[in-house]
């Protein structure tokens, strides 16, 4: 490994100012860091004179400052777009990597485009997690030598360990967009551990008294909801808060919280056994969650998801009673997290959410008294994690989540155990994981084990790996996580041949055998066997593409029944899929993947189609549609359970799924932006194919009558539309202006074709919703001195 590069910073009394041009006095007697080297596509090729790039560094009690300066000898190919935060599209950009406990993997990295666009993530290995946002300034400018760039970077932004002179692990890079090439101020090595184990290291910040970090963010939201010629009304008005308990470790906390202007879901018809899976939209949820999501313990939609009792509320209902109101969400009343690490590495995390009771109301139609059921009690949900790094690429780590709801309703509580361990070389990584969890139910409790071990080889051009996963019949992290599946002892395994440079017309290409064995831990039987290859290349124009082929054994489901100890047998099959996708920095791009699966002798077969073309208009306008088809032929499907009696039958689903985002920015403060989707799915069951489930997993002929009542086929048609108009009118605040539409239909008429189904749609009722929100930023350390001028 080579000697990591070294830069001494100076302590200063007088700030420059953030304008894009540095060329004040104090930026003249510092230390420079040059000599960039290529980190892609090569592999530390020196940065070429006609794009030579510096940076400098200064601080105060305040902040650190970065002047960066990025020569361009073809200014006018230089790539610039304007975007909102965190969007860097195909700008050019420069950044700057901190890792303020030289760690080699927590690190947060701040952005700044050739158009000014600020983006900012926290990075955990190879990860970036860019719902991290915290407040810092930037500014950019260019002329016909190049461009430059100034930040200022307070300590309220970043966590580092008290003591009287920090030692920070640091990198630059510069994203030469239209060279298709980035460069590094401290040489990686792409073929050998991680990129945030090759950082440079920060010296000279010592003695620093930073301020209070203290930050509020109140956020007031009006509402207008329009549904079925009803009209409601609502305000909302709430805070987050941010505090540095100390320099290591921050209070987050949301009081009241809003999630109205969160993203919509991308709902599909689900006929399978288990729920479908969403991703996170809401900000507290998603920023400085690292620690949390240890050991994937942590799915955050179940704070404040679809109450316990939801579904049985139909069945609680008595003889001539309606149902007024189920509701389908809970409450957040309010939510916090701590966390940080101390300069000894230790990672300490701490979560916290409570939510609010639900009930049903019912309705006797005779009397007309009401009464309520209690679908959800109060939750209390809570995380606590321990997470110790040591030689700079490895860590231990202990996790424990705990869901305790008020009266007889069911808690869970998991507690893991987990390393992930490298060599000194970096040449082999260790990665292991046991959890145990606990259900308490009114009737009994349910305790179980599942744990994961790995070994792989992590340098060279040849990597390999093998795995065993396993969970007993009991394992069940639902309450605050998610697994599907239990009950398996699973084994896999694989090998790549890849390169980390250019060789002839590709920049890097990739191939790769993999294969795995499945099995049923109880009874010890297998499941499913299968191997196969892929193939990933990306040539030096950014023309990408590669495809994968496997082969599989005969697969036992012994989920799809719903029935314990219980499996349909599905014939061996073999899947193929391929992919293409053209150069983004172009004024039209697309990607296409094709994928088919296809089972011995059998009629069954799978075949999915997604294209999904893009187009720039101008550096300030860019829409990106996608067209995405599948066909699922003579699937045998769980239909009903009569008695002792598991009813399947053949079913073909077709759907198909169309979606447009388009963003036009004014700068990169004001923005429009547009995100619609639209998804139609059929499932049509095919007359006299019902079957009976057998004892070995076989399916015999039975005579299934279809009533209205039964019928198992399904119309699925949901429409979303979100149409927003955001303004960053100061730093770290924003209103946002969002008309909402949306309108669903489910039916039985699984026969209709597109257009048909469409009317029936648009014959729903849809819903308007019309809502401004505005969060307004507010530095503690600013009103105090505000206050004192």
């Amino acid at each position: 490994m080579q000697t990591r590069k070294v830069y001494h910073t100076l302590r200063i009394e007088n700030p420059p100012k953030i304008d894009g041009y540095p060329n004040e006095e104090v930026w003249q007697n510092t230390d420079t860091a040059d000599n960039f080297v290529m980190v892609e596509p090569g592999d530390g090729e020196a940065i070429p004179e006609s794009h030579n790039t510096t940076a400098k560094i200064l601080y105060d009690d305040e902040a650190i400052y970065v002047a960066a300066v990025m020569k361009e000898s073809n200014p006018e190919k230089t790539m610039r777009q304007f975007t909102q935060r965190d969007n860097i599209n195909q700008s050019e950009f420069f950044l700057m990597d901190i890792n303020t406990y030289d760690d080699g993997e927590n690190q947060t990295r701040f952005i700044v485009t050739t158009a000014g666009t600020q983006a900012d993530a926290r990075m955990t290995g190879n990860n970036e997690d860019y719902a991290y946002n915290v407040v810092w300034e930037s500014a950019v400018s260019q002329d016909e030598n190049g461009w430059y760039v100034e930040m200022k970077i307070p300590y309220s932004a970043l966590r580092f360990p008290e003591k009287p002179a920090q030692l920070w692990g640091m990198q630059f890079a510069r994203e030469i967009t239209h060279l298709n090439s980035t460069y590094v101020w401290n040489y990686v090595d792409k073929s050998t551990g991680q990129l945030s184990q090759y950082t440079g290291l920060l010296f000279g910040i010592s003695n620093i008294d930073p301020p209070v970090r203290l930050s509020l963010y109140p956020f007031t939201s009006m509402a207008v909801d329009q549904f079925d010629g009803n009209t409601d009304f609502n305000f909302n008005a709430g805070m987050d808060l941010k505090y540095g308990i100390n320099d290591s470790f921050t209070l987050d906390m949301t009081l009241v919280p809003d999630f109205g202007q969160t993203a919509f879901d991308e709902v599909e018809l689900n006929l399978g056994p288990f729920e479908q899976v969403f991703g996170e939209n809401r900000a507290f949820f998603t920023e400085g969650t690292e620690l949390f999501n240890k050991g994937d313990l942590f799915y955050s939609r179940r704070v404040g998801s679809t109450p316990i009792g939801f579904n049985k509320v139909q069945a609680l209902a008595l003889e001539n009673e309606e149902i007024l109101e189920n509701p389908d969400k809970t409450d957040l009343l309010n939510a916090l997290k701590v966390s940080g690490r101390t300069d000894r590495g230790l990672g300490i995390g701490f979560f916290n959410a409570i939510t609010n009771k639900q009930e049903a109301i019912f309705r006797d139609t005779i009397s007309g008294n009401t009464r309520r059921e209690i679908t959800e009690s109060v939750a209390n949900y809570n995380i606590v994690v321990l997470d110790q790094r040591f030689n700079k690429n490895s860590s231990i780590s202990l996790i424990n989540t705990n869901v305790t709801r008020n009266g007889r309703f069911r808690d869970g509580n998991v507690t893991g155990f987990l390393f992930d361990i490298y060599n000194k070389q970096n040449s082999f990584n260790f990665e292991g994981q046991a959890k145990m969890s606990n259900v308490n139910l009114p009737e009994q409790n349910k305790t179980g084990f599942a744990s994961f071990l790995a070994v792989k080889r992590t340098k060279g051009n040849i990597r390999y790996s093998l795995a065993n996963e396993f969970a007993n019949e009991t394992y069940d992290i639902n309450d605050l996580g998610i697994n599907f599946t239990n009950n398996y002892n699973n084994f896999s395994w694989n090998a790549s041949y890849q390169i980390f440079e250019p060789k002839g017309n590709y920049n890097n290409y990739r191939i790769g055998l993999y294969g795995q064995h499945l099995r049923r831990y109880r009874p010890d039987v297998p499941v499913n066997t299968g191997v196969g290859g892929e193939f990933f290349a990306s040539t030096r124009e950014r023309f990408a593409f590669g495809g994968s082929m496997d082969i599989n054994s005969e697969f036992r489901d012994y989920f799809e029944p719903r029935s314990d100890n219980t499996y349909v047998l599905y014939k061996p099959f073999g899947t193929a899929s391929a992919f293409v996708s053209t150069d983004y920095r172009k004024t039209f791009a697309y990607d296409i993947r094709v994928s088919i699966e296809e089972y011995y002798k059998s009629s069954q077969s799978n075949f999915k189609l997604s294209i999904e073309p893009r187009y720039r208009f101008s550096d300030k306008f860019n829409m990106i549609y996608e067209f995405e088809y599948s066909y699922q032929n003579d699937r045998s499907s769980f239909v009903n359970r009569l008695d002792n009696q598991i009813i399947f039958g053949l079913r073909d689903q077709k759907s198909l799924e169309n979606s447009l985002n388009g963003s036009y920015n004014f700068n990169t403060k004001q923005g429009l932006n547009l995100s619609f989707r639209h998804f139609w799915s059929t499932a049509s069951f095919k007359e006299n194919s019902y079957t009976q489930l057998q004892q070995e997993g076989e399916l015999a002929p039975f005579d299934y009558e279809i009533t209205d009542e039964n019928n198992p086929n399904a119309n699925f048609n949901i429409w979303n539309l979100d149409l927003s108009y955001r303004w960053q009118f100061a730093p770290g605040s924003e209103a946002v202006l969002l008309y909402r539409n949306a309108i669903f239909n489910n039916d039985k008429l699984s026969y209709l074709g597109f257009n048909d189904s469409l009317d029936r749609l648009f014959a729903q009722p849809a819903r308007h919703n019309l809502s401004l929100r505005v969060v307004y930023f507010i530095d503690y350390n600013r009103i105090k001195n505000l206050l004192r001028g």
